[in-house]
């Protein structure tokens, strides 16, 4: 475990350094193009409530990154939750026990890859963070089989059962707009035929909205705290969890994505999308 955990504050170290000695040119702000340095960023960050940072999970920059922001928040004295969507809403009380220090390492770590298929080593860093400072962390996920059943035959189709899985009233209507965003931002999954494509829209849009019906409870149960949520690329464009967020709660949502190529970038991103582009 000691080795783990040097690996990745290793990567987290060099990352930092890379982007506190290159500073502006590490970061663009979407709305003027502008490279702006970390600390710009952050002190932006800290006028939202919600702060996304899409990830693309097997990447270890992008978990330094969000070390980073986790730490700089932490470090300016903002009162502050993390949400993560690789954990379940049902496990919540294992999180709590986790970072109220009450559970051990060896206990923790089976428990987390119940959750997720990504190994520890990824997320290590920042859960051990969490711990130390006793920043609380919130399960915004839910059961891998509702999503798939409804990416299999579609939302209308969920037994009653299925449906006590989700956050209470939980609908889905998709539109055009909606799935062309889809489209773009799952640009390398496999999408099927029209029919296929469809279930995939109407799971994307339940997950999103589920995990942020989950973040809105906790933070209700957190007051005067803002929140870090760190999600998959998908989930963390504006139109995923931010804009279920501002539609049910109207928290304003700060959204930080990795720069992809052909996908998100500075080229073809807009302030619809995010508002800070990461460069690699």
């Amino acid at each position: 475990m000691k080795t783990l955990f040097y690996g990745m504050t290793v990567a987290c170290a060099v990352l930092f350094a890379v982007m506190t000695a290159t500073g502006h040119d590490s970061l663009i702000r979407v709305s003027d193009r502008k490279a702006v340095t970390f600390d710009a960023m952050i002190r932006d960050a800290v006028r939202s409530d919600v702060i996304v940072v899409g990830e693309i999970h097997g990447d270890p920059r992008h978990h330094a990154l969000e070390l980073e922001v986790i730490r700089a928040l932490h470090e300016s004295d903002t009162p502050m939750i993390i949400g993560m969507e690789m954990f379940r809403q049902s496990n919540q009380k294992d999180l709590d026990a986790w970072t109220q220090g009450t559970m051990p390492v060896d206990r923790f770590v089976p428990i987390y890859y119940q959750n997720w298929n990504q190994h520890w080593k990824f997320y290590e860093d920042i859960f051990l963070y969490a711990r130390e400072h006793g920043i609380p962390m919130a399960g915004l996920n839910i059961p891998d089989e509702v999503a798939k059943a409804i990416a299999r035959r579609g939302f209308s189709t969920l037994s009653s059962d299925e449906r006590k899985m989700l956050p209470p009233g939980i609908s889905c209507t998709i539109d055009k707009s909606y799935m062309e965003f889809i489209r773009r931002a799952y640009a390398g999954h496999d999408q099927g035929d029209a029919k296929t494509f469809q279930y995939f829209c109407e799971a994307q849009m339940v997950w999103d909205k589920s995990m942020a019906t989950n973040l809105i409870a906790f933070m209700k149960e957190n007051p005067g705290k803002k929140a870090v949520v760190l999600a998959g690329v998908g989930h963390a464009w504006r139109r995923g969890i931010p804009e279920q967020l501002s539609l049910l709660s109207g928290y304003r949502t700060q959204v930080i994505l990795p720069v992809l190529p052909d996908q998100a970038d500075p080229k073809n991103v807009s302030v619809e999308d995010a508002d800070y582009l990461v460069l690699p």
